[in-house]
């Protein structure tokens, strides 16, 4: 996609000094147009300005084809590790927030980006989690104009949650007539096809009417995209490169043994494969016919399942993208007050709709010894009836029930009013700015009720190792659980002003000043269901019979910022915000920044800046939770036994998530300097350097990384041999039992973390040949330097092309197209690049390479009539598929699913017509 820079430098010298507005609009001076430039306070000429910014227009997101906020910027050299779909599906640790969209800047965090609609603030995404953030859902994104994507930390002028940087989403305005636009896409294989339409209509002529009022409708639904429909997915091949990443729990169920039962059974030459007499705690007497590959499980002898057992392939038949709908309204009115006043407001409602589909449930099934065919003539059934030993422990997967199907509504509603105009010479504008986000999660198919399932088990109405008769289908219905299971909302509700004016003249312009400040509440409150606090839906994890909760705190901010041209070439911006956060405190952030434009040709700029970032709520106050790790291996297993490999010691360990009320705010210092050179028209390249330091990092250490440094984090490690063991795993106390029951995952402030890089465009325009005109952009951002801490004083570890906890910042990110016009048609090809990376580090496993991910592609448009446009466009044009990685911070397997596109060549079509 195109992100081009703005205009003619020259035009930039020129800049006139005003209040930024968001609801206003743009003025005249000097028969020069000003307008909002996100990073600033102050209106000016368009123009390059101290601060980075890159702009995406109405334009190019046609051209690119895409329809939601979240595709958008998945295309930024500038991000990377974005949360996505595709990164929160399945039902692995994520469940608390799937369904949530959100940008990260730097790859600093999304808590870290600050995402804007028109300048204010929308609330946070209301389902507690690790992210805190805009969900990008609730941007209305058939309503954009421009996107203004600011490289460098602001939060000298927007908040404490600037450090990464700031995206502006900037909708029409003063919009007349209808505008009517559909799309239809579908990918090669199947699967994840789209359907979108969009009504956009205004009346009113602001300059002749005094008033206009604009809505833009959008609709979008999306379909699923299952494993099974993908070609690559069996090109990966996971049952052969990753069989210790899949699941022991499959159908028919495997027996895990303790050590004692192990042992009486080797003495007995028990075999479970028909050909070795067992050395494993897994076993399954499937093992001796292949298991049943009907069902997913299938005997692989490096599998998790162990040569004795049977291995799940959770792969082969999980979905890979989920069903959605989504819809958008946005509104916006404008009334000319008189006097040089003007009444503004705006509404935006969003609702997204998820459906998600994960793998049968599974559960661990405590049976008497005489209730196992396998071993009912062994020894273990000659034991006392109050033998703890004679208790097979089964580990099934539920088939019969069905798969784990649940539907993610989420609402973001937001609401501004205020005015703006001038006052004894001062530019100003108020606005009262009321936001909401509503996130219900509801269960369909495939969660019951874990005691009925457990009874139904104990009493052979179930059957853990083959199909069940009519009575246990009858009991596997009668289990299911459906219904709201968790409801979170948040609230922000802010009042801001902002006022500014020409001082005194200075040799190059108006020294300029701009004032302003916000007071602002946030609330989020969360529900569960009865059902789920007492702990009784399988599949789900229950926060306990206290786990609802309610939170809020008041937000204040004073800012100022001045602009002094001190000549003709020279530019000098200051800006200061002191923000206050109950119960976290306060912090002054300053920012100052120089522009110098030596000729008409070359312009300067530097800033320096420091910020921080308070805690989330969430950070804060969130509720013990429970979660499952992905498959990690654990070294304790594999030196315990030499026989033991990194399969036999790998598992999804159980996880104790813990919030911080201690927790202290980050703080950040920025630094920026770069470079625009225009040597003549139609040519520009720019360069910025650019370093990020963070301290007082609020973050939590990833499984992979307490594992890999036991020495450590071994008290985080809970064991079933510990004397102290957490409540749900203290009935298991076992002395001779190394086993993990679960890991404490513990928000706290951890040391610092550095990055730093280079920003690198190139824009030719206005190439005319005999052929057509043509134009070239290019966006690419080279990260030089990615590391954090684990803890105060302790070394720092690199992310940088390589992947550590929860991912990888590549080396070199790119976008680059090439845009072709004559006459009524045009065409783009364009291609997103991002550089090849050293895989997660697995115990017991050699090192790799992940390979570099390019992706290529067209689209091509045909103006019909000055009202009605064609447009086809194919998107990853040699369908090349999601690189293989053995990551085990996602659920999905096999690959990374944070940044690639499991859909493979997708085409599409869209015809818009327009009437004013």
């Amino acid at each position: 996609m195109r992100i081009p820079r703005h205009s003619r430098l020259a035009t930039a010298a020129a800049a006139a000094l005003a209040l930024l507005a968001p609801g206003a609009q743009a003025q005249t001076q000097s028969q020069l147009e000003r307008v909002e430039i996100t990073g600033s306070a102050i209106k000016r000429i368009e123009g390059e300005t101290a601060l980075p910014v890159q702009v995406i227009t109405r334009n190019d997101i046609d051209k690119a084809g895409v329809t939601t906020a979240a595709e958008l910027i998945a295309r930024l050299s500038a991000s990377a590790n974005n949360l996505t779909d595709g990164g929160s599906i399945g039902t692995g640790g994520f469940r608390d927030q799937m369904g949530f969209n959100a940008a990260n800047l730097r790859g600093l965090g999304v808590s870290s980006t600050l995402v804007l609609l028109n300048g204010r603030r929308m609330a946070n995404f209301a389902s507690p989690g690790d992210g805190a953030g805009v969900d990008l859902n609730s941007i209305p994104a058939a309503a954009i104009q421009r996107v203004e994507i600011l490289l460098d930390g602001a939060s000298s002028l927007y908040g404490s949650d600037a450090i990464g940087g700031v995206i502006n989403f900037i909708t029409r305005k003063d919009f007349r007539g209808i505008d009517l636009s559909v799309l239809a896409g579908n990918t090669r294989e199947g699967g994840a096809a789209k359907r979108s339409a969009t009504l956009a209509g205004g009346f009113g002529d602001y300059g002749r009417d005094g008033f206009n009022v604009m809505a833009v409708l959008d609709l979008q639904r999306t379909g699923n995209l299952n494993a099974s429909q993908r070609k690559f997915i069996k090109e990966l091949d996971i049952p052969g490169n990753l069989p210790d990443q899949l699941s022991s729990y499959g159908f028919p169920g495997n027996m895990r043994l303790s050590s004692s039962q192990r042992d009486t059974l080797i003495a007995e030459g028990f075999s479970a494969n028909g050909k070795t007499v067992i050395d494993s705690r897994n076993v399954n007497p499937a093992a001796a016919t292949g298991c049943a590959p009907a069902n997913g499980s299938l005997y692989l002898p490096d599998g998790i399942g162990g040569t004795d057992g049977c291995t799940f392939d959770f792969m082969r038949d999980i979905e890979l993208y989920p069903k959605s709908r989504k819809s958008s309204l946005f509104t916006r009115g404008v009334v000319d007050l008189g006097g040089g006043h003007q009444l503004f407001a705006e509404a935006s409602l969003a609702r997204a709709r998820t459906f998600y589909s994960g793998t049968p449930n599974r559960t661990d099934v405590d049976l008497d010894v005489s209730q196992v065919a396998a071993l009912r003539n062994s020894a273990l059934n000659a034991l006392d009836a109050d033998d703890e030993e004679r208790i097979i422990t089964v580990r099934t997967r539920l088939v019969e029930a069905g798969l784990r199907t649940s539907e993610l509504v989420s609402t973001g509603n937001r609401f501004v009013i205020g005015t703006n105009g001038t006052l004894d010479g001062w530019d100003y504008e108020w606005a009262y700015n009321h936001s909401t986000s509503k996130v219900s999660d509801r269960d369909s198919q495939g969660y019951l009720n874990e005691q009925m399932v457990l009874d139904g088990f104990t009493a052979g109405t179930l059957n853990p190792f083959g199909p069940s008769d009519a009575a246990g289908l009858a009991l596997y219905e009668q289990a299911q659980i459906r219904g709201e299971v968790r409801r979170a909302i948040g609230t922000m509700d802010s009042l801001d002003f902002r006022m500014s004016k020409g001082l005194m003249p200075l040799a190059g312009g108006d020294l300029a000043l701009a004032l302003g400040g916000e007071l602002r509440r946030e609330k989020q409150r969360y529900h569960q269901s009865d059902a789920l606090k007492q702990d009784n839906i399988m599949g789900e994890s229950s926060q306990g019979p206290d786990s609802d909760f309610g939170n809020s705190r008041k937000v204040s901010a004073v800012f100022g910022e001045i602009s002094a041209p001190v000549t003709k070439q020279l530019e000098v911006q200051a800006a200061m915000r002191y923000e206050h956060y109950q119960v976290s405190g306060g912090a002054l952030s300053p920012k100052v920044g120089l522009r110098y434009v030596p000729t008409p040709e070359l312009l300067l700029r530097a800033s320096l800046g420091k910020g921080f970032r308070a805690p989330s709520m969430s950070d804060l106050y969130r509720p013990l939770t429970l979660g499952n790790a992905a498959v990690v291996v654990d070294p304790v297993c594999l030196d315990a036994d030499p026989d033991n490999t990194a399969t036999d010691c790998s598992e999804g360990w159980g996880t104790y998530n813990y919030s911080n009320a201690r927790l202290k705010p980050e703080k950040s210092r920025q630094f920026s300097a770069g470079a625009v050179f225009e040597p003549r028209r139609g040519v520009s390249i720019n360069l910025d350097y650019w370093n990020i330091e963070k301290s007082n990092l609020i973050s939590t250490l990833g499984v992979d990384v307490i594992l890999n440094d036991l020495n450590k984090y071994g008290s985080l490690v809970h064991r079933y041999w510990d004397q102290s063991l957490p409540a749900d795993c203290a009935d298991y106390y076992d002395p001779d039992d190394y086993e993990i029951c679960g890991i404490d995952l513990i928000k706290e402030n951890r040391g610092k973390q550095k990055i730093s890089g280079l920003d690198l465009g190139l824009a030719l325009t206005g190439l005319k040949t005999g052929v057509g005109e043509f134009s070239l952009h290019l966006n690419g951002t080279l990260t030089l330097k990615s590391k954090q801490q684990t803890g105060d004083g302790d070394p720092f570890v690199s992310n940088l092309g390589r992947f550590v906890n929860d991912g990888a910042v590549q080396r070199w990110r790119h976008t680059l197209s090439l845009d072709w016009a004559q006459g009524p048609f045009s065409a783009m090809v364009s291609n997103s690049y991002l550089s090849g990376y050293t895989d997660q580090h697995i115990i017991g496993k050699d090192d790799r390479k992940v390979a570099a991910y390019s992706l290529w592609n067209l689209s091509a448009a045909w103006e019909a009539t000055k009202s009605l446009t064609f447009r086809a466009g194919v998107q990853n044009l040699f369908d090349k598929a999601p690189p293989y990685s053995q990551q085990v911070y996602f659920f999905l397997v096999g690959y990374d699913p944070s940044y690639t596109d499991p859909r493979g060549r997708y085409g599409y079509v869209s015809a818009r017509y327009t009437f004013r």
